[in-house]
Protein backbone atom coordinates (compact mmCIF):
# COMPACT_ATOMS: atom_id res chain seq x y z
CA UNK A 1 0.00 0.00 0.00
CA UNK A 2 1.24 3.49 -0.85
CA UNK A 3 2.30 5.81 1.91
CA UNK A 4 0.93 9.32 2.30
CA UNK A 5 4.08 10.84 0.77
CA UNK A 6 3.69 8.77 -2.40
CA UNK A 7 0.18 10.00 -3.13
CA UNK A 8 0.00 13.07 -5.35
CA UNK A 9 -2.99 15.29 -4.65
CA UNK A 10 -4.63 17.27 -7.44
CA UNK A 11 -5.59 19.95 -4.95
CA UNK A 12 -4.33 20.99 -1.56
CA UNK A 13 -5.69 18.53 1.07
CA UNK A 14 -5.88 21.35 3.64
CA UNK A 15 -8.52 23.24 1.65
CA UNK A 16 -11.75 23.21 3.60
CA UNK A 17 -10.10 22.73 6.98
CA UNK A 18 -10.81 25.64 9.26
CA UNK A 19 -8.09 27.16 11.37
CA UNK A 20 -8.81 27.64 15.02
CA UNK A 21 -9.54 31.26 15.87
CA UNK A 22 -7.64 32.82 18.71
CA UNK A 23 -7.84 35.96 20.75
CA UNK A 24 -4.90 38.09 19.62
CA UNK A 25 -4.94 39.99 22.91
CA UNK A 26 -4.42 36.87 25.00
CA UNK A 27 -1.86 35.41 22.61
CA UNK A 28 0.33 38.53 22.51
CA UNK A 29 -0.33 39.61 26.10
CA UNK A 30 -2.01 42.93 25.29
CA UNK A 31 -3.64 44.24 28.47
CA UNK A 32 -4.62 47.79 27.49
CA UNK A 33 -6.39 48.91 24.33
CA UNK A 34 -5.64 52.55 23.59
CA UNK A 35 -8.49 54.51 22.00
CA UNK A 36 -5.96 56.95 20.49
CA UNK A 37 -4.35 54.23 18.35
CA UNK A 38 -6.58 54.63 15.31
CA UNK A 39 -4.59 52.32 13.01
CA UNK A 40 -4.99 49.42 15.45
CA UNK A 41 -8.71 50.07 15.91
CA UNK A 42 -9.25 50.08 12.14
CA UNK A 43 -8.60 46.31 12.19
CA UNK A 44 -11.88 45.85 14.05
CA UNK A 45 -14.02 48.05 11.81
CA UNK A 46 -15.42 47.20 8.37
CA UNK A 47 -15.57 49.51 5.35
CA UNK A 48 -18.81 51.16 6.46
CA UNK A 49 -17.48 51.93 9.94
CA UNK A 50 -19.30 49.15 11.78
CA UNK A 51 -17.67 47.03 14.48
CA UNK A 52 -16.76 43.51 13.41
CA UNK A 53 -18.32 40.77 15.56
CA UNK A 54 -16.43 38.30 17.72
CA UNK A 55 -17.12 35.39 15.41
CA UNK A 56 -15.13 37.13 12.69
CA UNK A 57 -12.31 38.71 14.70
CA UNK A 58 -11.85 35.80 17.10
CA UNK A 59 -11.60 38.03 20.18
CA UNK A 60 -12.69 36.81 23.56
CA UNK A 61 -15.73 38.47 25.10
CA UNK A 62 -13.64 40.43 27.59
CA UNK A 63 -11.46 42.02 24.94
CA UNK A 64 -14.30 42.51 22.46
CA UNK A 65 -15.97 44.73 25.06
CA UNK A 66 -12.73 46.68 25.52
CA UNK A 67 -12.35 47.10 21.76
CA UNK A 68 -15.91 48.33 21.37
CA UNK A 69 -15.45 50.80 24.23
CA UNK A 70 -12.21 52.10 22.68
CA UNK A 71 -13.87 52.51 19.27
CA UNK A 72 -16.79 54.37 20.84
CA UNK A 73 -14.41 56.70 22.68
CA UNK A 74 -12.41 57.36 19.52
CA UNK A 75 -15.62 58.15 17.65
CA UNK A 76 -16.80 60.54 20.35
CA UNK A 77 -13.53 62.47 20.30
CA UNK A 78 -13.51 62.55 16.51
CA UNK A 79 -10.59 60.24 15.77
CA UNK A 80 -12.85 57.72 13.98
CA UNK A 81 -15.97 58.51 11.98
CA UNK A 82 -19.33 57.14 13.06
CA UNK A 83 -20.39 56.34 9.52
CA UNK A 84 -18.13 56.25 6.50
CA UNK A 85 -18.35 55.17 2.92
CA UNK A 86 -15.39 52.96 2.04
CA UNK A 87 -13.01 54.30 4.68
CA UNK A 88 -10.30 51.63 4.30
Amino acid sequence: MASREDIKFLSNPKIGQKRKKYCRFRRFGIKFIDYKDVDFLMNFINEQGKLLPRRITGNSMKYQRKVSQAVKRARFIGLLPYVADLMK
